[in-house]
């Protein structure tokens, strides 16, 4: 871990900017925090900031927030104690959290968002994530692609106050709001977790005059509890989720999920971190943005999915 005096990236004024004085390669430790451990999905977004980390040989301290903003804060304020050299992280609540990455950034380390922001936080070296508006834009062109005449649609949310919740949201609407056709019979957050997309899903069921032509999910959990409801019941619904984990692709290749987003978050994982480490190592500056822009999967192009090769 790099010595500091006050921080861990030293500044140097010159002709009025400010400079990164580069660390030794061997030196560099990097935190790593997400949301929790207990989601499929930042489970294979941490090994993969793992592997980056052991490819361009640097160490990490590795912080599993479960689920809880207050054990996120602390594990933010336990990586600037121990004096690490910059801080990768997904947020738990994109405002909530805000607190210890200022905290962070204060403390002179620099920190790269990934596929979650922080609101109101100044200094922030980069984020890197995927454009989330555009996935769930994706989302509402399929569904009018699959119900070209119109179709009543069940909108799990994610958790409130993520940001990816929040983008999803906004892009399915932005499309399916455009078109009187389609309509919005239930929207109701399952906070991105499979038990409560069942249980949501068997309990808007319960309460509409007949099923929905479709079921559209802020996330894969979400979506394939809402399977685990239809395939239960009968019902002929489509289900379109979001984040092309393997057990979802797999559901898609057996003809039972009609399609999922890829957002492809080992390539969010590798790119946050190599631009942590070139900036550590050589001063270079990230792109404040980096987001690249998710795709449906269906059955007609599920080999275009980043998991696919974990398909058994």
């Amino acid at each position: 871990m790099a010595n500091r005096t006050g921080a861990c990236v030293a500044g140097l004024l010159t002709a009025g900017v400010m400079a990164v004085t580069p660390l030794a390669a061997q030196d560099l430790t990097i935190a790593t925090s997400v949301p929790s451990l207990g989601f499929p999905f930042f489970v294979h977004m941490q090994n993969e900031l793992r592997a980056e980390a052991d490819s361009l040989g640097v160490s990490i301290v590795e912080y599993d927030g479960q689920n809880s903003t207050p054990k996120q804060t602390s594990d933010v304020e336990a990586a600037i104690v121990s004096g690490v050299d910059g801080l990768i992280i997904s947020p738990l609540d994109s405002v909530a959290m805000a607190p210890a990455v200022q905290q962070a950034i204060e403390a002179g380390i620099p920190v790269i968002t990934i596929d979650r922001r922080v609101d109101g936080v100044e200094g922030i070296l980069s984020h890197v994530g995927a454009d989330n508006v555009a996935g769930g834009e994706a989302q509402g062109e399929l569904i009018m692609e699959l119900f070209p005449d119109g179709a009543r649609v069940v909108n799990l949310q994610g958790q409130p106050g993520s940001s990816p919740a929040i983008d999803r949201n906004q892009g399915v609407h932005n499309v399916l709001d455009q078109h009187d056709a389609y309509e919005f019979v239930a929207e109701q957050t399952a906070n991105f977790a499979r038990e409560e997309g069942a249980s949501v899903t068997e309990s808007v069921l319960a309460g509409l005059d007949s099923p929905p032509d479709v079921i559209v999910a802020a996330n894969d959990d979400m979506a394939l509890g809402a399977q685990q409801v239809i395939d239960e019941q009968g019902l002929d619904i489509a289900i379109i989720g979001f984040d092309a984990l393997p057990e979802a692709l797999a559901s898609i290749r057996d003809g039972r999920l009609t399609a999922t987003i890829e957002q492809m978050p080992g390539g969010q994982s590798r790119t946050a971190m190599q631009a942590m480490v070139e900036y550590l190592r050589d001063g270079v500056e990230p792109e404040p943005e980096v987001l690249l822009t998710p795709i449906a999967i269906t059955e007609d192009n599920i080999e275009e999915a980043e998991r696919l090769g974990e398909l058994n």
